[in-house]
């Protein structure tokens, strides 16, 4: 069952080839058996999940299914699940039971949602290994990360503990651990997935979507959870098309930007640089033109990202103060001994670093010279893309430089843990929408490929990507698990 597409699953739930409770039931078995090694999920819904799959099978009893109805999934602990631990992998939420489901949750409808899955705290990181609960193993080489900030759900889905698992991406928190996983992951377009109900980070950046094997599995996961909230004003009121059609278009004709400065940055593994060139004639031999152009500003995308994300989390960091939000200290003898003692025991030391970053861009007397400067720069980037898609339909990139790197290799070196988001943060400025797909392997690592479309091109990112599924032949290596 582990290797099943949904389609697959949904087939054999329909036609009462297994039952919803079957079917969820060797997902947790897989879970219990590698849990403790992968460190991919926090809390698992041991109370709810039996009552859930038993309501989903009624609904299939009675013909009342959807797409989704009975397929086991994960979410990132970052997402409020009602009566079910949300700890956004900080100590300062330790006990935190939400009160009501988010939206995203809400959406997946009669989907059966086995646990939380394990992130770096309040999706701060790139590795994950900035989580309160401990790093998450990389299921192809136990001594590599796993990729941040959703390492839990794109490990868990290459692991076969889940087939699908929702995620964020603020800055490529979900197409890094999914070039890592060896699994697909969509970041949407600003605004395409509500986010009411999930933790913000950075919220003029923050987006939700799906992990999964298969890119048509990934778009069947987008479409239920896609469009407009009344509880999320970020969420325009576009039509959300069906994104199953746009898989089997061709890519005849289909015009793809190279970005030159993504392919000349330094430090990009040749060996990556030559998976990505191979699947640039598997689909030139489908028809695709490929174009190179230019996003001169990508340079400043980084340290643009660097300093609107800090100041964003510094804002709405403030919430937890330990009266309405947040264990508060046993150890405070005074209000204001409250405050600093709740985040200095509950808050880890990325948390603190970005919060003390962006509280002193947005001081006086540094706010024009930092954060009003990075919004303009900002701007510059956004119309960097809005000149390219003048001429293309999709970018395509590598999703990072190198494969998987070590546990504790990057831990001690913050500056080179955030160039990790130079290939996937250009997008996430510009509100575009992007996937990271599985290019290949390199020394039984995995590779990620990025195609990168205009905002609300999911469909075309969707084609793209299907074509270059069909036409690839990757072998992974076994999991260490």
């Amino acid at each position: 069952m582990e290797n099943m597409t949904l389609r697959q699953m949904r087939a054999k739930l329909d036609s009462k080839e297994i039952s919803v409770w079957e079917l969820t039931e060797q997902y947790l078995n897989r879970i219990h058996e590698t849990n403790d090694t992968l460190n991919s999920f926090i809390t698992l819904n041991t109370e709810h999940v039996k009552l859930r799959a038993e309501h989903a099978q009624k609904e299939i009893n009675q013909g009342n299914q959807g797409p989704l109805t009975g397929i086991p999934y994960a979410a990132k602990d970052l997402f409020c699940t009602k009566g079910l631990r949300t700890t956004c992998g900080s100590k300062i939420l330790s006990d935190y039971i939400p009160p009501y489901d988010a939206t995203a949750i809400h959406k997946m409808g009669d989907a059966v949602l086995v646990g939380k899955t394990n992130m770096d705290e309040f999706a701060q990181g790139a590795s994950n290994e900035y989580s309160a609960y401990g790093p998450v193993k990389n299921p192809y080489d136990l001594t590599r990360v796993s990729g941040g900030t959703s390492g839990g759900s794109a490990a868990a889905v290459a692991s076969g503990q889940v087939p699908v698992a929702l995620a964020t991406d603020t800055g490529g928190s979900i197409r890094l651990p999914s070039s890592f996983c060896n699994v697909v992951g969509v970041k949407p377009t600003y605004g395409r997935v509500s986010r009411y109900g999930a933790a913000a980070m950075a919220s003029s950046l923050d987006t939700i979507g799906p992990i999964a094997k298969t890119v048509e599995d990934a778009a069947m996961v987008l479409q239920a959870i896609a469009g407009v909230d009344a509880f999320d004003q970020t969420t325009p009121d576009v039509p959300v098309p069906n994104y199953r059609d746009s898989l089997t278009q061709s890519v005849q004709g289909m015009k793809i930007g190279l970005p030159k400065e993504y392919l000349e940055l330094e430090g990009l593994d040749p060996g990556i640089k030559a998976l990505f060139e191979q699947a640039v004639a598997r689909l030139q031999s489908q028809g695709a033109e490929f174009v190179e152009v230019s996003l001169p500003h990508t340079k400043y995308a980084v340290p643009t990202y660097y300093v609107v994300v800090p100041s964003e989390v510094s804002s709405n960091m403030a919430r937890y103060d330990g009266m309405q939000y947040g264990k508060p200290s046993d150890n405070a003898k005074s209000l204001e001994e409250v405050f600093y003692k709740t985040r200095e025991e509950g808050f880890g030391p990325e948390v603190k670093r970005r919060i003390m970053m962006g509280t002193f861009a947005l001081s006086a007397g540094y706010y024009d010279a930092y954060y009003k400067k990075a919004q303009q720069v900002r701007t510059l980037i956004i119309e960097d893309f809005s000149e390219v898609f003048q001429k293309v339909d999709v970018l395509f990139t590598p999703t990072f430089s190198t494969v998987p790197f070590k546990l504790g290799e990057r831990d001690q070196d913050p500056l080179a843990m955030y160039l990790a988001d130079v290939y996937t943060a250009p997008a996430s400025l510009a509100g575009l929408s992007a996937i990271s797909m599985p290019g290949g392997f390199l020394n039984d690592l995995p590779v990620g490929l990025q195609f990168i479309a205009p905002q609300f091109g999911e469909p075309v990112l969707f084609t793209a990507a299907a074509a270059l599924e069909r036409s690839s032949d990757i072998v992974a290596p076994d999991l260490k698990v």
